[in-house]
Formats: structure tokens, C-alpha cells, sequence
């Protein structure tokens, strides 16, 4: 039986709501399906933390949890407790660049029952593969002089093997998937950085001759994935470009609270990490209608990075049945809450 050991960080917000709600859902799968075993074991990392100990996390929290199998995460922030820069840097992004969690893949697809505000989605189905660890969030830079003359400088770092190992990662993504990449630049607007990234991908590109590929600038490929987001398979973009790509993907398909996301570790040196894209929702905490789909999917995602893409292809099922019978939370336009979508979900688990 496969043990995995899994470090559950719900975070702030309504984090402490659908990592709950994701961790039934996995158990259940690991009770139902067998050949499986999660072991969780809780952190309380996160903004309160920070109020009580001064840091996000405990001074040895990465050494805590570098030995676990994964880490599930449910949010970060809050700003009227911790400026954001401090809780994500103290966090999230720690978490990134320490583990080397140089990817991070985010899905977006029609849900069954899910409304998109497009007005013709014609079933989009795509995936951002983001480089995770350089970019345009580079911490390069400073500040200097006082007033009138008072200077920002913020360095955007783009190295070949950074560049290189996410573009590859998308190439072998699509070789799974509709053998299609798309490339997010702006080497017409950007003059070092972005031509360097279009230099790359055409290197790349050449050993996939079985994939097609095209190069697209972000704003136009921005507008494209309001019109014509069908047309898209695989997209590689910067740790900046992907970052909003991915928001506009989680708006498309109707609701941030329903996108997921995964912090990939390539070499295997430390856990991977497993997010859902939104955020804390301060203005829904506590009322019992936060949507758990995005951890829930989240949750699947992780299922597929430790090989079980056959029980992540029946979560994703078994959450597109229950949204296609209309058990939505309100931010989809339902009345239902956090705890029904999820006993629902379990129930057509039990059921397959």
C-alpha cells in the first residue's frame, strides 16, 4: 500500500474551511479505491502565527517540512492583520524558492453545470505551465534617494536553465494533451529579456517536432483568452505573464474558487506543494459558503503528481457530477454550502 505523508498548512481565511473539506474527499478516495493511505499532519502556519511568533512560520519550519511526501496548502494573507509582501515571502514564496519549486501548473476547463461568463466558451480545456523560481519576481533590486528624487529599480532575472526547464515541461505536457504550445512574450515591447525567451522556446521547440507550437504577446494573448480560450492547449509564460494568465483563466471559467494549482519540484530533492489559486476571502470567512471545488481539484492535481491520475481522473469526474446537478456554492450562483458540495462529492466517490 502506498503511504503518503502529506503536511496540511490551511493557512488563513477560508483556508481553514476547504482544506478540511479537500481532506475528507481524499480520504474517502483512499478508504473507496484502496491501494492508497494519506497522512496528515497539521501546521498553523499563517497570518495568526505571525501575531503570536513574529514570522509566518516557525524558524525550523522547513526543516520540519522537507521529509513529507507533499504540502497541501488552503491560503495566504491578510492584510488587515500582515502586509501581504510579508505574509507571502514569509510563506508561500518561501516555500517556493526554498523546495525549488521551479513550476507551477494551473488548469482551466468548462466544468459541467458552471457557467462561464463567456458568452461561448465552446469548452475550453488548457493548461499554464508558469515558470515558478526567477522573473519578473526576481528579488533583485532597491531603492535609493528621498522625495522628488526617490528611485525604484527591480531586476527581472531570466536564466537559460530556468527558461529552458519550463518550456520543456510544457513541451512534455503536450505530448499528453493536444501536442500544442503556446509561448506568452512581449519581445516587442520587453527588448532583452522577452527575445531571450522567444530564442529559447524556438531551441526547445526543436527537439518536439511532433508538437506545434506559436509565439503569442501577452496583451494580445490576454484579449484571445476572452475569445477564443478553445484554441489553447499548453501555455509556458514567465513567472509574471503566467501568474495573470492564470487568474484570467480561473475568471473564465467562473469563479476564482474553483481553480487549482500545483508548485512542482522537479529533482525530487523536496515535496511538491498543492494550492488552490484564490485567496483568504476575509468577506466570507466563517459564513460556510466558501467553494472547496478549487482545493477539491487542487486535491487532484496532487493525486496525479504521485501517479494515481486514474483516481484524479474520477475526482475530476465526480466534481463535474456534482456541479452539472447544479450544487454550487453562491459565488457559481447555487445556495448551497461548503459542507454539501463536499458531502456530495464524497457521496459520488462512494458511488463509482
Amino acid at each position: 500500500m502506498k503511504n503518503l505523508k502529506i503536511a496540511s498548512i490551511p493557512g488563513d481565511g477560508i483556508g481553514n474551511e476547504v482544506v478540511p473539506a479537500a481532506i475528507k474527499v481524499l480520504e474517502t478516495i483512499a478508504n473507496i479505491h484502496g491501494g492508497m493511505k494519506f497522512d496528515f499532519t497539521h501546521f498553523p502556519y499563517g497570518c495568526e502565527y505571525y501575531l503570536e511568533n513574529g514570522a509566518m512560520m516557525a524558524e525550523d519550519g522547513l526543516e520540519r517540512l522537507k521529509d513529507f511526501d507533499g504540502i497541501f496548502l488552503g491560503a495566504v494573507g491578510n492584510a488587515k492583520l500582515v502586509p501581504d509582501h510579508v505574509s507571502l515571502w514569509g510563506l508561500l514564496i518561501k516555500i517556493r524558492r526554498e523546495f525549488e519549486q521551479v513550476i507551477n501548473i494551473r488548469p482551466a476547463k468548462v466544468l459541467k453545470g458552471v457557467k462561464s461568463p463567456l458568452v461561448n466558451p465552446k469548452d475550453f480545456d488548457l493548461i499554464v505551465v508558469r515558470e515558478n523560481s526567477e522573473g519578473e519576481y526576481s528579488s533583485v533590486g532597491g531603492r535609493i534617494y528621498q522625495g522628488e528624487d526617490e528611485l525604484a529599480i527591480q531586476n527581472n532575472i531570466f536564466s537559460r536553465k530556468a527558461t529552458e526547464r519550463a518550456m520543456r515541461y510544457a513541451f512534455e505536457l503536450a505530448l499528453k494533451r493536444k501536442k500544442h504550445v503556446t509561448s506568452a512574450t512581449k519581445s516587442n515591447g520587453i527588448v532583452y529579456s522577452m527575445p531571450f525567451w522567444d530564442e529559447v522556446f524556438k531551441d526547445v521547440s526543436k527537439d518536439y517536432p511532433t508538437v506545434d507550437t506559436d509565439s503569442q504577446h501577452i496583451d494580445a494573448l490576454s484579449a484571445f483568452f476572452i475569445t477564443h480560450p478553445d484554441k489553447f492547449d499548453v501555455i509556458v509564460a514567465s513567472n509574471l505573464f503566467g501568474d495573470i494568465l492564470t487568474d484570467l483563466g480561473a475568471a473564465i471559467m467562473g469563479s476564482i474558487g474553483v481553480a487549482p494549482a500545483a508548485n512542482i519540484n522537479v529533482n525530487g530533492k523536496y515535496p511538491s506543494m498543492f494550492e488552490p489559486v484564490h485567496g483568504s476571502a476575509p468577506d466570507i470567512i466563517g459564513k460556510g459558503i466558501a467553494n472547496p471545488l478549487g482545493q477539491i481539484w487542487t486535491a487532484k492535481m496532487m493525486l496525479d503528481h504521485f501517479g494515481e491520475e486514474e483516481l484524479g481522473n474520477l475526482l475530476l469526474a465526480a466534481i463535474e457530477s456534482v456541479t452539472s446537478a447544479g450544487i454550487l456554492t453562491p459565488d457559481l450562483g447555487g445556495i448551497h454550502t461548503t459542507e454539501e458540495v463536499t458531502v456530495e462529492i464524497i457521496r459520488k466517490l462512494a458511488n463509482y
